[in-house]
């Protein structure tokens, strides 16, 4: 597997600071990180199909930098979003593995109510974000907006799963089949590992509480993939993957699910 390290340190207000289509983060409920990445990237106006499906669709991870979504991007701004979608019904998921808990809510009352900053002393099975649980006919004229991946798994299908979540929330480790995930609003980090490499991590703490006391005692050997993903920006997993997702601000964003 190809690495390529990149460490460099920024300072927190200068991630606050970032446009972020209105979605904006108080400077102290962004998460301060290192700025590494060490997950190989690819701009998109260079990867062809036949180099994707030979160097990472069945082995490794990829970000591919220069996604043009523009036009999602637009309608995805915070005050476009509410005046659209504001009275529309939504359901939102805990933010644990396997996420158990689902509650019924509107659009608008989770965007000006229930949309909030991770606590570190919350349970995953205690924190709700908007991901995945959107009836899909309904957000159709949304998501048709959306200019999917151009790479394919050949034998598979896609399906998209929109989501928007607060600073320092995420997903912890989990596993599924391929797909794609980008950035439309905000940043988002992602850490991965093989399937044979199971990470340690208890499925009902949050991944901010994994990231700021397990993560720091991680030996070198037991480190993760990772990498920070902003606006432009997508990540390609293979079929079981271990991730784990920290929004590290206010983010928006797209995953697309591959399935044969």
């Amino acid at each position: 597997m190809k690495i390529l390290i990149l460490l460099t340190f920024l300072p927190s207000f200068l991630l606050a600071s970032i446009e972020d289509g209105g979605w904006t983060t108080e400077e102290k409920d962004v998460v301060p990180q290192k700025e590494k990445c060490n997950i190989e990237r690819h701009d998109a106006k260079e990867l062809t199909q036949k180099e994707f499906l030979k160097r990472y669709a069945y082995s490794e991870p990829v970000i591919i930098y220069n996604v043009e979504n523009e036009e999602f991007k637009k309608l995805t701004e915070k005050q476009e979003m509410l005046s659209t979608w504001h009275d529309v019904d939504v359901t939102l998921n805990s933010a644990n593995t396997y996420s158990y808990t689902r509650v019924p809510t509107t659009f608008g009352n989770y965007i000006e109510e229930k949309m909030k900053p991770q606590n570190l002393e919350m349970l995953g099975n205690e924190t709700l974000y908007l991901f995945g649980d959107i009836d899909q006919k309904t957000w159709k004229p949304l998501l048709e907006k959306y200019n999917q991946p151009e790479w394919q798994l050949p034998g598979h299908s896609a399906a998209l799963s929109f989501g928007i979540a607060g600073a320092g929330t995420g997903v912890p480790f989990h596993f599924h089949g391929p797909g794609f995930a980008e950035v439309i609003h905000g940043s988002k980090r992602w850490f991965l590992y093989p399937y044979e490499e199971r990470p340690n991590w208890n499925p009902d703490k949050t991944t901010l509480e994994w990231y700021t006391y397990d993560y720091p005692k991680l030996s070198r050997e037991e480190l993760p993939l990772e990498c920070e993903m902003k606006p432009g920006e997508l990540i390609y997993f293979p079929d079981k993957w271990w991730h784990a997702t920290l929004n590290i601000q206010s983010s928006v964003f797209i995953s697309t699910f591959l399935s044969p």
